[in-house]
């Protein structure tokens, strides 16, 4: 049951009201960071399964802002949204606190600086302050679970999959920062807490995960030309399904024990090769590797290379907008350095499976690249040209 007020920003409504006492015994959750890709996505999995009481999103972002789908509007309907940033305690107070002192019982944190590129202060900041104060707040308010959202970019090879209690080795500032964080959190009084690490994520309103990739095999259609990729095909790459990752991030609410561990993969072992082979088949072109050595030469001029791949790249993906009538769009046709380093994301989601989870997406398939292109194209975000028969 609900008594609100609704506050119309832009096209979307924020619930600025209270809602009623929880009458049906179902939870009342907190979602940091919830205007982001999985965070949103999350939204709508509790929304449109009817599983929540009352869910606050607490977000840097006001969802008027953020592009969202017209199915994410409509379940954001029912959100308490707050506007906060989380680096700054006070507003992390603010963000768990109600006029009428409802509780929460689970608090998930998808917020976190992820921009590749960023100084060392900006990731201490934006990864290990603001998960700390959000934890421990948590802590403070004695949640049933507190769910951190962390990655899996540590070390891994091809040779075998990454496990939950091998050593996590991080390749980048991102990551070692989530790993000071998932280090902390033990130490943090009364907090019931648990790790979710998920490889590459994919799906409806996916921006960086594998969409950068599709935008690339729009513009190579475009160009005409062959699309030609570092390394091999080998390249381990593994992926979930952004409804996969909605979905355990619930499951873990009511499953598993504090302090655990859980990396979130599919069963497809995706490989650069397949993603590769998906993307020529939806766009109609050919590709080629040009193999580790030539690889290994192009990242000695790394900046040089990325500055040229851009150069390529931005007036055919312009021309493109132009022609379909897209004037502002957040999806971009640069790439970026971590989308070409040679870095294995070999990693064994099966752990969670003992939990009762399982994956409704088991392998990555064309029909859901095609869903993310599909989402776009409906929202005006991405040219309709640049797809195969149109």
């Amino acid at each position: 049951m609900y008594d609100v007020l609704r506050v119309k920003q832009g096209d979307v409504f924020c619930v600025v009201g209270i809602m009623a006492e929880n009458k049906d015994g179902k939870p009342n959750v907190i979602i940091l960071g919830g205007v982001g890709f999985i965070g949103r996505n999350l939204v709508h999995y509790l929304v449109e399964n009817d599983l929540i009481n009352k869910i606050r999103v607490v977000d840097k972002v006001m969802p008027a802002m953020a592009w969202l789908s017209n199915k994410h509007k409509e379940s954001f309907k029912r959100v308490e949204f707050k506007h906060a940033n989380l680096i700054n305690p006070r507003s992390v107070t603010n963000a768990f606190s109600t006029p009428d002192g409802t509780t929460f019982d689970f608090v998930i944190n998808c917020a976190s600086e992820t921009k590749m590129g960023q100084s060392e202060a900006v990731y201490h900041d934006g990864v290990y302050k603001l998960s700390c104060n959000c934890a421990e707040e948590a802590g403070r308010h004695k949640v049933r679970r507190y769910i951190e959202m962390s990655t899996t970019q540590f070390g891994s090879s091809d040779k075998k999959p990454q496990t939950e209690v091998d050593k996590a080795e991080p390749w980048s500032l991102h990551a070692k920062y989530k790993l000071a964080v998932e280090d902390q959190l033990p130490h943090i009084p009364d907090l019931n807490f648990i790790i979710v690490r998920p490889v590459i994520v994919y799906g409806p309103s996916d921006r960086t995960g594998l969409t950068p990739r599709l935008v690339a095999g729009g513009i190579y259609r475009y160009l005409g030309e062959k699309m030609k990729l570092l390394w091999t095909k080998d390249l381990k790459m593994n992926t979930v399904h952004v409804h996969d990752v909605a979905r355990a991030l619930w499951h873990l609410c009511y499953h598993g024990n504090s302090g655990d561990i859980y990396n979130l993969a599919d069963q497809g072992d995706t490989t650069q090769g397949k993603i590769a082979d998906i993307i020529s088949d939806m766009f109609d072109i050919s590709h080629e590797y040009i193999g580790t050595l030539a690889s290994k030469m192009a990242n000695l001029s790394i900046d040089e290379v990325i500055q040229d791949i851009n150069d390529k790249h931005m007036t055919p993906w312009g021309e493109a907008c132009q022609k379909d009538g897209i004037s502002n769009t957040p999806i971009t046709p640069y790439i970026r350095e971590d989308v070409l380093m040679h870095r294995h994301q070999f990693v064994n989601g099966t752990r969670i499976l003992k939990t009762g989870f399982t994956y409704d997406h088991p392998t990555l398939t064309k029909d859901l690249l095609k869903e993310v292109l599909d989402d776009f194209i409906a929202m005006n975000l991405y040219p309709p040209s640049l797809i195969k028969g149109t």
